[in-house]
């Protein structure tokens, strides 16, 4: 229920998507979504943001488990440009948030910046282990690059609805990851 609710405020956005959508999108009946959510919309809004979160600690756990995380960040970044046009439009669940909820909703802006902040520490942490290593061979802090990674991410889910165009994307994505070399 929660994916395909997930799915609906991603494409439409938090407050376009009513009840109604979500009643027909996940097949529970008004009722039936507020006896399982007891905060209801909100509440199903909020366990959407919380399935981003599960993704990103599978994300932290194959880069512990990689021996070349930042080729495994470079990938997920260069795998923007490949997605289907439908993506492309839709951008990021968490970054759409954001924009959404500045001024309107301060709990789930705050729940969306917290994922992205948590995103900006595991690139910060990996950069910085990499550097140690010697294999990034920047100078800038791993908390500067950290950032810049979080920066890519927002730009290029605005990119990407402007160029839903996998050769301008790609582009563009390897020309900002060339700072981590």
């Amino acid at each position: 229920m929660v994916l395909k609710a997930q799915e609906l405020f991603w494409e439409k956005g938090y407050n376009a998507t009513s009840l109604s959508d979500l009643s027909t999108a996940t097949g529970a009946g008004a009722g039936s979504l507020y006896n399982t959510f007891k905060g209801g919309k909100k509440e199903l809004f909020k366990k959407s943001l919380q399935q981003r979160k599960e993704d990103l600690e599978d994300f932290k756990i194959k880069l512990e488990n990689s021996d070349t995380p930042i080729e495994l960040i470079k990938a997920f970044f260069i795998s923007v440009a490949t997605a289907s046009k439908k993506s492309h439009l839709k951008g990021c669940i968490v970054a759409n948030t954001i924009v959404e909820m500045t001024f309107i909703d301060e709990e789930l802006e705050n729940e969306a910046i917290e994922i992205l902040k948590e995103t900006e520490k595991l690139y910060t942490t990996a950069i910085l282990a990499e550097q140690k290593k010697g294999n990034i061979k920047s100078k800038i802090p791993a908390h500067t690059l950290g950032k810049h990674l979080i920066t890519l991410w927002c730009g290029i889910n605005t990119l990407r609805r402007i160029y839903p165009d996998k050769e301008i994307l790609k582009q563009q994505i390897e020309l900002q990851l060339q700072i981590l070399k």
